[in-house]
């Protein structure tokens, strides 16, 4: 089986896999260790982590197909998580592979985005995060661009039917939600 992950910058992802690959013992694979991949080791692919999220999507997505049907045709087990995805491009391999699969993405839509800045500033005390040497200014338009990158996940998540879960407000009662919605055998 592989979950998918997906869903905007600081939406809680990477919480919920870890979490995940607990529950089930299983491991994940963060799609931003390989966007930085290519970043760093292949930068003629023009894959780089100054691109907006879509556009990495885009631009990885026949890798990552290939990658995650080689998975599963060997029946193998993971978490993937990461930006990197997007519904319009992942319903692909739900529909090929129902009953193997199981995806989510996470957003902020109705995030204060005051409240955000200072979260994510509280949070980036933590070891190695990206964020933690960004101005305050940097991340107020980080919080922005990503409430509107939001919006275009769950509108596409409503158009092809994958789950879309809001950590806006009550965010360990949101990620409790998608724990269980993942957990879940249907």
């Amino acid at each position: 089986m592989l979950y998918f992950i997906s869903g905007a910058s600081r939406s809680g992802k990477s919480i919920v896999a870890k979490k995940m690959a607990n529950v089930k013992r299983i491991p994940y694979l963060s799609l931003d260790w390989i966007m930085m991949g290519f970043t760093h080791g292949i930068p003629k692919y023009g894959v780089h982590d100054l691109l907006f999220p879509d556009v990495i999507a885009r631009k990885l997505w026949s890798f990552l197909k290939a990658m995650c049907e080689s998975m599963l045709i060997a029946e193998e087990d993971c978490i993937i998580e990461g930006e990197a995805l997007l519904p319009e491009l992942l319903i692909e391999l739900i529909e090929k592979y129902p009953d193997d699969t199981k995806a989510c993405f996470i957003g902020f839509i109705h995030v204060n985005i005051d409240q955000k800045v200072e979260d994510i500033r509280r949070f980036s005390l933590e070891k190695n995060d990206w964020m933690e040497d960004k101005s305050d200014t940097y991340v107020r338009e980080h919080v922005i661009n990503m409430i509107a990158h939001s919006k275009m996940i769950k509108t596409a998540c409503e158009d092809q039917k994958i789950h879309y879960f809001d950590t806006s407000n009550d965010f360990e009662a949101a990620i409790d939600k998608i724990l269980d919605f993942l957990s879940s055998e249907n």
